[in-house]
């Protein structure tokens, strides 16, 4: 009885999380959860790969899903992956750099709401850039530039850094899910879908 009213309670705190994150980060207009200011208790007017958060946790409606998918397509689907925002400004967390987690978390929350070919086309642009830079450099790096494929990622306030554990650890799940990109160097054997 004990672990049917935990089962219970646990299920209440996640409608509320829902409900929460419907209120505060869902904008209808852009079709995507935003990121929100919360000293000035508003959304920041812009998309950022963190909208895709929800459809990994399985929070969103089949109909949110459907719009973030078209918001990823429309403004965050580049030639190497996810970009992480739209902004350009030098900084890590920005244009035109993605990062392996991000990519990890927009495969898996697409997969998850039926937005398979979306999901391949990510997974085979990010294997498309991580193995060019791998041929060319013969290492994994943290971040990509993924305004274009094939380049190491920059901006922030410290140097890029060599093998990291995410850039593996995605590439590995990803190579598996997609064994024929894995090897691949070559954009145009990714699927074709609306986007840069």
């Amino acid at each position: 009885m004990a672990d049917e009213a935990c089962a219970k309670e646990f299920q209440r705190r996640a409608q509320q999380r829902r409900a929460a994150m419907d209120r505060y980060l869902w904008d209808p207009a852009a079709g995507a959860y935003l990121d929100y200011h919360w000293t000035e208790r508003t959304r920041v007017p812009r998309i950022s790969a963190a909208t895709l958060y929800p459809l990994f946790a399985m929070a969103a409606s089949r109909e949110q899903a459907d719009a973030v998918a078209a918001a990823i397509r429309r403004e965050l689907l580049k030639e190497g992956g996810i970009v992480t925002t739209t902004q350009a400004t030098g900084e890590q967390w920005d244009a035109p750099n993605g990062w392996a987690p991000l990519q990890w978390i927009a495969v898996s929350g697409l997969r998850q709401y039926a937005q398979a070919l979306l999901a391949e086309a990510i997974a085979c642009r990010w294997m498309v850039s991580v193995n060019r830079v791998y041929g060319e450099t013969g290492k994994l790096v943290e971040k990509y530039d993924v305004m274009s494929t094939g380049r190491s990622g920059g901006g922030g306030e410290y140097p890029l850094q060599d093998g990291f554990g995410w850039t593996n650890g995605v590439m590995r799940k990803l190579m598996a899910l997609y064994p024929a990109a894995a090897a691949d160097s070559n954009i145009e054997q990714c699927p074709k879908i609306a986007g840069p």
